[in-house]
């Protein structure tokens, strides 16, 4: 099984000190550097120990593809959990980070 490394570009999102906090939208391009198709793909705020839904639904990303992720969620946190599930009969395992999503402009998975 192939282990994954991860290319993070952080963006330029500003955040005033000064506001109160509030819930915004949390939106990064997920792109895949791997040569299998991303099947599922699910978020968690850290802490909570269960899963989200499928960001991707029905849809796949396939290799060299990326998408726009929004987690509109209503919360005002930005460290979450990330997993990631490829096609089965690929030789990539599940696997798993934590984010500050807040920050994150896009996030590149590979081989």
């Amino acid at each position: 099984m192939k282990k994954f490394r991860f290319a993070l570009a952080a963006s330029a999102i500003v955040l005033a000190a000064s506001a109160p906090a509030k819930a915004e939208d949390l939106v990064f391009t997920l792109k895949n550097g791997t040569q299998s198709v991303l099947t599922r793909f699910y978020t968690s705020p850290v802490g909570v120990n269960e899963w989200e839904e499928d960001v991707f639904g029905r849809d796949v990303l396939n290799p060299g593809e990326s998408v726009e992720v929004t987690i509109a969620d209503g919360r005002t946190v930005c460290s979450y959990d990330m997993k990631f599930e490829f096609e089965e009969g690929s030789d990539l395992d599940t696997t798993t980070d934590t984010q500050d999503l807040c920050e994150l402009g896009s996030y590149t998975i590979h081989e």
